[in-house]
C-alpha cells in the first residue's frame, strides 16, 4: 500500500523526539499554511488515553482541526495498514476543502509508511500468535526476541525487546513465507520528484531534552495520569496488549497491579521516555527524506514556525 505521489507532495511533515515542542510548533505552522493537523502518533489513536499520549487539548483542537486521533478503543489492536488507510482518507478530505495536510507526531514507523509505503505480508496466523503470546508469558520477552534473532537478526536488532506485537508479526511472516521480514521490506525512498518538499524533524540538544522529558512526566502526573490509568483498568473490555505497553501506562499499571512503588514507576517512565527519544533521534537521522532542523530550546513555537515557512514554502 502506497500513498499516491500527487497527494503526498501536497503534505507537510513535522516530526522529532518526544517533548521537543512539536504540538505548539505545528499549531503555529498550521495557521500560517491554512493547514489541518494529522496526528502521526501511534498511541493517540486510542480513545481515553489523553494525558499519557499528550493529545492536543480541546482549545488546541478548536483552533486548528485535528485528524487521526481517537480512532480505536484501548482493547483493540490498530495496525499500520489501518493507519495508512485512515491517513489517506484524511488527506483527501483536507485537500478537497482547499487546505494543506500537516502531519505532526513522533512515530517513525508511521512516517516511513506514509513516505515509502508498507509491506502488508501474509494474513494473520492467530494460532501461531496465541502460542507465541503464551510462550512469552511463560518464558519472558527475551526468549521471544532471541527466537527472532536466530531467523532475522536485522529485524530483531531494529525492534525493542518489549515490542512483542511486532516481534510476533516478524516471526509470523517468517513462518508463513520462509523468508525474513527484513528481506521482504522493499520500502526504499521514492525518487526526489515524488517526495514532499517539507519533511522536517526538530533536533534539540540532548541535555535540554532530558530536562524537558523529566518535567513533562511530572506535569502529566499532576494532570492526572494515574487517575486516567485507573479508569482504563476499570473499563470493560480491559485495555489490550498494545495499549497496556504504551509508555507511561505500562509503568503505572505495574504500580497498580503489582504494588510497585509509585515513585519508582514515575522514574521508570522518565527513563523509558528518554530511551525512546534516543531511538526516535536515530530513526529520523537515518531517514534520508528527513531534514534536520537544529533547535537550541530558546526559540518560541512562533519563531520555529516562521523559520520553517520561510525555508520550505517556496520549495
Amino acid at each position: 500500500m502506497k500513498f499516491p505521489a500527487e497527494l503526498l507532495k501536497q503534505c507537510w511533515f513535522l516530526t522529532g523526539p518526544t517533548a521537543v515542542g512539536k504540538t505548539a510548533t505545528a499549531l503555529n505552522l498550521a495557521e500560517r499554511l491554512n493547514a489541518e493537523i494529522l496526528s502521526m502518533d501511534s498511541m493517540a489513536v486510542y480513545r481515553r488515553m489523553d494525558i499519557g499520549t499528550a493529545k492536543p487539548d480541546p482549545i488546541e483542537r478548536a483552533t486548528v482541526p485535528h485528524h487521526l486521533i481517537d480512532l480505536a478503543e484501548p482493547h483493540q489492536d490498530f495496525s499500520v495498514t489501518e493507519y495508512i488507510t485512515a491517513a489517506l482518507s484524511a488527506v483527501e478530505d483536507v485537500i478537497s476543502r482547499g487546505r494543506v495536510p500537516l502531519f505532526s507526531g513522533g512515530t517513525g514507523l508511521y512516517l516511513k509508511a506514509i513516505l515509502r509505503g508498507i509491506y502488508e505480508g501474509p494474513p494473520a496466523d492467530w494460532d501461531l500468535r496465541n502460542r507465541l503470546e503464551e510462550q512469552t508469558l511463560r518464558d519472558g520477552p527475551q526468549q521471544l526476541h532471541d527466537q527472532l534473532m536466530a531467523v532475522d537478526p536485522i529485524t530483531a536488532n531494529r525492534l525493542h525487546i518489549n515490542d512483542q506485537r511486532r516481534i510476533i508479526r516478524a516471526l509470523e511472516v517468517y513462518a508463513a513465507t520462509g523468508l525474513p521480514l527484513s528481506q521482504q521490506h522493499h520500502n526504499t525512498p521514492r525518487p526526489l520528484t515524488e517526495r514532499p518538499a517539507a519533511v522536517v524533524w526538530l533536533e534539540p540538544p540532548r541535555d535540554w531534552l532530558r530536562d524537558r522529558i523529566n518535567r513533562r512526566v511530572d506535569l502529566m502526573m499532576q494532570r492526572g495520569l494515574l487517575r486516567e490509568t485507573q479508569t482504563l483498568l476499570a473499563t470493560t473490555p480491559l485495555p489490550g496488549r498494545t495499549a497496556r505497553q504504551a509508555l507511561g501506562y505500562r509503568e503505572l499499571i505495574a504500580h497498580l497491579e503489582d504494588n510497585q512503588p509509585l515513585e519508582d514507576a514515575v522514574e521508570l517512565i522518565k527513563i523509558g521516555t528518554r530511551q525512546f527519544s534516543k531511538r526516535q533521534h536515530t530513526w529520523f537521522r537515518n531517514m534520508e527524506e528527513c531534514c534536520s532542523i537544529p533547535v537550541t530550546g530558546d526559540e518560541s513555537a512562533d519563531q520555529l514556525a516562521e523559520h520553517l515557512l520561510q525555508r520550505f514554502s517556496t520549495m
